[in-house]
């Protein structure tokens, strides 16, 4: 009980902070044990803009952390490719380590800043 309660208060406390700004599009982050998605959402019309996940990528050998790294350089390729440079970074429940921030890390290599 009381990690759930710490989950959704972390939850709440990201979300609000991304809140203030609608203007700029958002990086949602997903994570399952296996794979992980991450989109770019576009909050004032409700689309989303670009979406990839790990399996997407095909014969990838490596951790689940080089996988996450791979798929935050791809989402910024596609996302350039949108000429999107500046995003807000919405990691959820999820604590910013591990998977979440290799993700970001990638995103961040590959152009995007936030």
């Amino acid at each position: 009980m009381i990690q759930y309660n710490q989950k959704i208060r972390r939850l709440r406390r990201v979300r609000s902070k991304i809140a203030q700004n609608i203007g700029i599009p958002r990086l949602s982050v997903f994570r399952s044990n296996q794979h992980i998605w991450a989109q770019i959402i576009d909050d004032k019309h409700g689309k989303t803009l670009v979406s990839y996940s790990t399996k997407n990528i095909n014969e990838a050998k490596g951790t689940k952390s080089e996988k996450a790294t791979m798929v935050g350089q791809e989402i910024a390729k596609l996302a350039l490719e949108k000429k999107i440079i500046n995003i807000r970074f919405d990691r959820g429940l999820y604590r910013y380590h591990g998977r979440v921030k290799a993700l970001a890390q990638g995103a961040r290599d590959g152009g995007l800043k936030f």
